[in-house]
């Protein structure tokens, strides 16, 4: 695996004044919550580290992966909303269930941004046990939800570079 024993989520990203007139929001999902929950955490700490005003750090909960897509929808529908973070975490079962649900909302995901013309992240471990999730929900491969808030920053960034 190229990530083993990585900290993916050091991030150099500093602070730009674009980023105290975004409004974020972060749509996640309460299907494992002790992952989902840390990875949320962790992007609203790093939008806020970044100087994106917690006024402006919208959060909404759906209650699982599957439903991502559409609550990412309503909320890049919003006229105020600048990027969508979607964060889920889907594990893998014993059945084609893990599949139909990950292709479901990478697709769904996808095709919100660009209907909307928005950054919409995703933000979703697709993983094999509960210990790779927990891996990359704070533990060694440090936290996703760090990496998402980023790149839609960085997202954000570059709209603003082209517009």
């Amino acid at each position: 695996m190229a990530t083993t024993l990585k900290n993916l989520s050091l991030s150099n990203l500093t602070a730009h004044d674009l980023f105290k007139s975004l409004h974020i929001a972060l749509v996640v999902a309460d299907w494992n919550p002790e992952i989902t929950h840390a990875m949320r955490d962790a992007a609203i700490e790093f939008l806020k580290e970044q100087g994106v005003p917690d006024t402006q750090i919208h959060l909404h909960a759906v209650p699982g992966t599957f439903e991502l897509p559409l609550g990412a929808q309503w909320m890049a529908a919003q006229q105020h909303t600048d990027a969508v973070i979607a964060i889920g975490c889907v594990i893998q079962g014993q059945t084609r269930h893990f599949d139909f649900i990950c292709s479901a909302c990478a697709d769904g995901i996808t095709q919100v941004g660009l209907k909307y013309n928005k950054p919409v992240i995703f933000g979703v471990l697709t993983t094999n046990t509960l210990a790779q999730a927990q891996d990359r929900s704070g533990g060694e491969h440090g936290n996703k939800g760090i990496e998402a808030a980023e790149t839609a920053l960085k997202m954000c960034l570059l709209k603003n570079s082209i517009v």
